[in-house]
C-alpha cells in the first residue's frame, strides 16, 4: 500500500473502510430487528430476518477486515468483483428475490411483499461484497436504500426513513471514495 492509501484508509472511516463499522453495526442491527419484528403491524418479516443476517455477517467481516497479510496490509484489498462474483451476486439477489417473495405471500401477512424482498435480497449481496472489500457493495448498497426509504416511510418508520436517506449519501460517497482508494493501490 502506497502513502496515499494509507492515508485515505485512515481518513475514511465514515465511508465504511474502517474495521469499527462491525462492532458500531452490530449493535444498530440488533436494534433494527427488534423494531421490525416488534414494532411493525405486520411486522417487516424480512427486514427482521435480514438484520439477523447483518449480524451474522458484521460478524463474519469484522473478522475478515481484521485479517493481515505481509506486512500488516490487509488481507482483502478494495478491488472490483471478479465476473464470477458479479454473476453469483446478480444470480444470488435474483433467486434470493424470488424466494424471500415467495415466503413473504405464502407464510406471512406481509402487506408489502414486492419492497421488503427487494431491500432484503439486494441487501444479502451487498453484505457479502462489503465482507470482501468488493467496490461494487455501494451499489448494491444504494439499490437497497433506494427501495428502503419509500418502504420505511410506508410503514411510519420516520427515523428509519432518514436513516437510509443518510445511508444511500454515504453508500454514493463510499462508491466515489473506494473507487479512488483501489484506483492507487
Amino acid at each position: 500500500m502506497d502513502q496515499y492509501t494509507d492515508t485515505n484508509i485512515k481518513r475514511l472511516a465514515g465511508k465504511k473502510n474502517n474495521i469499527l463499522v462491525y462492532p458500531i453495526g452490530i449493535i444498530g442491527v440488533t436494534l433494527a430487528a427488534w423494531v421490525y419484528f416488534f414494532m411493525s403491524r405486520p411486522p417487516l418479516y424480512a427486514d427482521a430476518v435480514l438484520n439477523i443476517y447483518y449480524l451474522a455477517m458484521s460478524i463474519y467481516g469484522w473478522i475478515n477486515w481484521a485479517k493481515t497479510g505481509s506486512e500488516q496490509r490487509y488481507f482483502y484489498k478494495i478491488t472490483y468483483c471478479t465476473l464470477k462474483e458479479l454473476v453469483v451476486g446478480v444470480f444470488g439477489f435474483l433467486i434470493a428475490w424470488v424466494l424471500i417473495f415467495l415466503m413473504l405471500i405464502l407464510l406471512t401477512d406481509s402487506n408489502t411483499p414486492i419492497l421488503d424482498a427487494l431491500v432484503s435480497s439486494s441487501a444479502l449481496v451487498a453484505m457479502w461484497w462489503m465482507a470482501k472489500r468488493k467496490i461494487e457493495n455501494w451499489i448494491a448498497w444504494i439499490f437497497s436504500n433506494i427501495v428502503a426509504i419509500p418502504l420505511n416511510f410506508y410503514k411510519g418508520f420516520m427515523l428509519f426513513t432518514l436513516m437510509y436517506v443518510l445511508f444511500l449519501i454515504m453508500a454514493v460517497s463510499g462508491y466515489q471514495s473506494w473507487k479512488k482508494i483501489q484506483q492507487h493501490i
